[in-house]
């Protein structure tokens, strides 16, 4: 669940881990962006959104949006669990830190500065110079597959990022699908080459061993695609054939 097509990373993810998943995609066209919102009205959305996917009854929901995790989690946890395990997305914070050098953080607005994020911070990277990067309009812009607003959003965040960092944490999932593009812009001449942390990848891995699973990448392809959008069954957004990860979904599932 996201309010748009930042839970592509995550899924993509779990598809490549099992090919014989079937999934549920929920998203909030109605509702997006989350990020402006008040903590309380995201939550409300983000209950509306999850228990759309819980009518489906899958064995576990993951919270593909750091936003909605820092907000919502809780009341996620409080409504589903123990019946529905609910998996969050946190930045990857910890293994960044462990490569020692400096590192930032490119999250949204709403995220950036948190209480959430700064107790990340204090608890895994005390020993290390952390920058915090707020990327003003670069998770819709990704959203919408906008290119020029891609590049803008992303070269006025890499202005903001100093430049010995090394290390750069995405802490918003849109910004996975486009990695690349932030490491080009990142990268500085006589650096060694920029190390990117996503959520994506342990976070499906934490869905599988929550449910007691084991990955079975060579597993037929023949789990099947549903989508919801607030609510109601359809189709990918457009934008998200735009990326790998949309595309590796439409690949190899059957959409009902």
């Amino acid at each position: 669940m996201d309010s748009g097509i930042g839970l592509l990373a995550a899924t993509a993810a779990v598809r490549r881990l099992r090919p014989d998943a079937d999934l549920v995609l929920s998203l909030d066209p109605d509702g997006m962006p989350w990020g402006p919102r008040t903590p309380e009205d995201l939550t409300e959305r983000a209950l509306a959104v999850a228990e759309a996917a819980a009518a489906h009854r899958p064995e576990a929901l993951i919270v593909g949006c750091n936003t909605a995790t820092v907000h919502a989690l809780p009341s996620l946890r409080a409504r589903l669990e123990p019946g529905l395990p609910v998996i969050g997305t946190v930045p990857a914070i910890k293994p960044a830190a462990a490569g020692g050098g400096p590192l930032a953080i490119w999250a949204t607005p709403a995220t950036t500065g948190s209480p959430y994020q700064r107790n990340l911070i204090a608890e895994f990277a005390g020993g290390v110079t952390v920058t915090e990067v707020p990327c003003h309009g670069l998770a819709e812009a990704v959203e919408h597959a906008d290119e020029a607003a891609i590049d803008a959003a992303v070269t006025a965040a890499a202005a903001l990022t100093p430049e010995d960092v090394t290390t750069v944490v995405l802490g918003c999932t849109h910004y996975e699908l486009v990695d690349e593009r932030i490491r080009a812009a990142v990268q500085r001449p006589g650096n060694p080459p920029l190390v990117l942390h996503g959520s994506a990848g342990a976070v499906a891995a934490q869905a599988l061993r929550r449910l007691g699973a084991q990955p079975l990448p060579e597993a037929p392809a023949t789990g099947t695609l549903t989508v919801l959008l607030s609510g109601r069954e359809g189709a990918l957004p457009a934008a998200a054939l735009s990326y790998d990860e949309g595309r590796v979904l439409q690949a190899v599932s059957p959409a009902r």
